[in-house]
């Protein structure tokens, strides 16, 4: 059977450059980098260069990067530690409806402990009016937080332009880079970010390292205390063979960034021009721009099925996808994202996310347009509200009809 993996904002495989450069941290380089004798000496050197790699990825000092163990983490840093830091200064943050659960629940937190929090509604494609940032600010607001790319959907959100509102407002700006880094560039200077965090498992490195963005003058509240690695921003033994990895994938991802954004996008415009022709009544749920997404990244609806069953009928052909983000594939709700854009629930159910990595070939995508119109196609003959679109009497055909 065919293994076709097109899930790639939910993990990347890791990348055999990368794997080859983190074995000897496991075995023969195992000092700990704290450590004064040959064996901390060993590998800390290891360390601060793959710090240096981090670094010129998005355009920022070395010193300037803070190893974490992963994106979540970062986030919480990034905004706990601004909100302790000027918690003298005021208590409003500001933020979008569609952020990554990282973000949304660690401001709900917040807002329990007499924080007040703005989230900035989308529109149905999923795009942000920089106005409403702008009219939400207050002399209050200590915070603006923003993702770079979403998850789900793949929109670009213009973060220069919202750096520039923040700049101007002496606010502190945080953006969660997880999806865009490795896939378009980032630049933490032109784009005004004081804060900025990177994941390692979604460029090709392994899973559980990360990196902290922190424009230096920024002060931030540690989240972890116990150790003074980090310069005292965040306890805890370094994770070596993973900060060498990271250090490794973002080299690769900052050489061969234009190369592997044009192959992707070359391919995500074959599979979404493919499904359009092919298959009836589906909605794009992204902006209708294909330059405004992500390169990898199609979430499209297809009516009257559940987007679960599409997924486990995929699997059977050996073709991994999602259903929206990794981190709520439990829930049996809607995704946050697709509700905050208005998608009507049955349709926000069918949503199915194809991310693209590197690696993804052309015959993949072609076999996906070879077995997907059939399997959406028999998945609605054994729908009721397939059926009942012959009445055209429900809110879902309704809904179907205006697509």
């Amino acid at each position: 059977m065919k293994r076709i993996y097109l899930d790639n904002n939910a993990t990347t495989p890791v990348e055999p450059e990368v794997l080859d450069v983190m074995l000897p941290y496991y075995r023969e380089a195992f000092g700990n980098p704290s450590s004064v004798h040959w064996a901390g000496r060993e590998v800390s050197g290891a360390i601060e260069t793959a710090r240096e790699k981090v670094a010129a990825l998005i355009n920022c000092a070395p010193a300037e990067i803070v190893f974490i163990g992963c994106g979540s983490e970062g986030d919480n840093h990034a905004i706990k530690g601004t909100c302790e830091a000027l918690a003298g200064k005021g208590n409003h943050i500001i933020t979008t409806a569609v952020e990554h659960p990282a973000v949304l629940e660690t401001c709900e937190a917040l807002e329990k402990s007499g924080f007040e929090v703005t989230y900035i509604p989308v529109d149905c494609d999923g795009a942000l009016n920089l106005d409403d940032i702008e009219r939400a600010i207050t002399d209050k607001t200590i915070l603006i937080s923003v993702m770079w790319a979403n998850n789900e959907t793949g929109n670009i959100y213009p973060i220069a332009q919202i750096g520039a509102i923040a700049r101007k407002y002496n606010i502190r700006f945080h953006s969660d880079a997880v999806q865009a880094v490795g896939k378009l560039p980032v630049d933490v200077q032109k784009a005004n970010v004081d804060l900025l965090v990177i994941s390692g498992h979604k460029i090709g490195a392994p899973k559980g390292v990360g990196a902290l963005y922190i424009r230096r003058g920024t002060r931030l509240t540690p989240l972890l205390h116990g150790g003074h690695q980090e310069r005292g921003r965040r306890a805890g033994t370094h994770n070596v063979a993973g900060i060498v990895g990271l250090g490794k994938a973002c080299e690769l991802a900052a050489a061969h960034l234009q190369e592997r954004a044009a192959h992707m996008r070359r391919l995500r415009d074959r599979l979404e021009q493919g499904i359009f022709d092919a298959i009836p009544e589906i909605k794009l749920n992204g902006h209708p721009d294909r330059d405004q997404r992500l390169p990898n990244t199609l979430n499209v609806s297809f009516a009257y099925i559940e987007g679960e069953s599409l997924l486990l009928n995929l699997d059977m052909y050996g073709i991994a996808a999602s259903s929206g983000s990794a981190c709520t594939s439990g829930s049996l709700e809607p995704s946050h994202v697709m509700g905050a854009m208005c998608v009507e629930v049955s349709l926000a159910h069918s949503s199915t996310r194809f991310s693209l990595g590197h690696e993804t070939k052309q015959e993949d995508i072609d076999f996906v347009l070879e077995v997907l119109p059939d399997t959406v196609q028999r998945l609605r003959d054994m729908s009721p509200l397939y059926d009942c679109k012959k009445q055209q009497n429900c809110a879902t055909c309704q809904t179907v009809k205006r697509l």
